[in-house]
């Protein structure tokens, strides 16, 4: 990166309104299959600034900003509302409930958690037998989350049927340069894309896909792709960033991406090999505007560029992340630089895109 290119573009900044938005976002309860509350927020957010907002079947907002270019270049932004949680299995009575996991949460995580269940966001505890009653054997082995129940009180009892869904009950917080709340992964996407629409570049048709039901297998933006129709993808999301020291090395040589490094562009992971003209497009963005990014390393996981580029005989498609540890469990811990950089690079990216980005080969 060369720190000393300069620009005639501003690069929007992370004020205290956005994070005000980006704390109701992450302590809204939306876990997959139920995003009302986030999906709420988001049509309220971007209503003034938007060209047409559809609500579709699985519950997308697909939002479309129009261009004043003839012929522009049509490009999807998606972000996904849900979050990783439970449902509520069975009630076995007393406000003792049964339930299973909805999306890839750390079981290790789970006992002892408040959680709040239900359209009332009743308040309950994930319990488990406590340490001084736990024999040698269970204190040493992760306790199967089938052995675990919500307690909700004998005050609760009958408040909740099977089928109502729940989460942590983490509040946001932002601690200095640190922000920490629950589903974090991926309400800062879904924050970043609700600032992008609002500065909408003219020369591109932005088609902004806020999906459903991402933690249970990428369901929801493959139906908003095809509903949008664009000519590229990117998909907004969080990374884990396993970036601690490592106590078997002198050093942590095995990390996706670290905090404090700038988004994370993907290469590839377990879904998706990206489209190197948007790999180079981005890392050009970065240099030009001198913002901070850094390469997410090829590997396991995924985002909903998965599925998108998988339909309409094949979209051209990118990931950038912004970096958090902890990722699935009762918070996720980010840096608002990060955040802020990527908000950055996806903002200068939309303003200097044109269709002549896609006019080289694939490779």
């Amino acid at each position: 990166m060369n720190p000393k290119i300069k620009t005639n573009l501003e690069l929007p900044t992370i004020d205290s309104s956005q994070i005000s938005l980006l704390e109701r976002l992450s302590n809204a309860v939306s876990v997959s299959g139920d995003e009302r509350e986030v999906r709420q927020i988001v049509i309220d957010s971007v209503k003034p600034y938007s060209d047409d907002i559809t609500v579709d079947a699985m519950g997308n907002v697909l939002v479309t900003c129009k261009s004043k270019s003839d012929h522009p270049i049509r490009v999807m932004l998606d972000a996904h509302m849900d979050e990783v949680g439970f449902m509520i299995v069975e009630d076995e009575g007393d406000g003792i409930y049964s339930f299973e996991m909805l999306g890839g949460v750390d079981q290790r995580q789970l006992p002892g958690k408040a959680v709040l269940v239900g359209k009332d966001h009743l308040a309950g505890i994930i319990g488990a037998k406590p340490i001084h009653l736990a024999d040698t054997d269970e204190l040493h082995a992760a306790i199967p989350q089938k052995s675990l129940r919500v307690d909700l009180g004998p005050g609760n009892a009958g408040k909740v049927n099977p089928g109502d869904m729940g989460t942590f009950a983490t509040r946001f917080v932002q601690a200095g340069p640190s922000l920490m709340g629950k589903a974090l992964d991926d309400r800062l996407g879904v924050a970043t894309l609700i600032e992008l629409i609002k500065r909408h570049p003219n020369q591109i048709e932005l088609l902004a896909s806020f999906s459903v039901q991402e933690e249970l297998g990428l369901r929801g933006a493959k139906i908003a792709a095809v509903a949008l129709h664009p000519d590229l993808a990117i998909a907004i999301d969080s990374t884990p960033a396993i970036d601690l020291p490592r106590p078997d090395q002198k050093e942590n040589s095995v990390y996706n991406c670290k905090l404090d490094e700038g988004p994370a562009i993907y290469v590839a992971d377990a879904g998706t090999i990206s489209d190197p003209r948007l790999i180079r497009f981005l890392a050009q963005t970065a240099e030009k505007y001198a913002i901070p990014f850094q390469y997410r390393q090829p590997g396991g996981g995924g985002t909903n560029a998965g599925v998108i580029h998988k339909v309409l005989g094949g979209i051209p498609v990118v990931s950038v992340s912004i970096p958090g540890r902890y990722a699935h469990t009762p918070v996720l811990l980010a840096r608002l630089a990060d955040w802020e950089n990527t908000l950055k690079l996806i903002y200068a990216a939309l303003n200097d895109l044109t269709p002549a980005i896609l006019a080289p080969d694939r490779n």
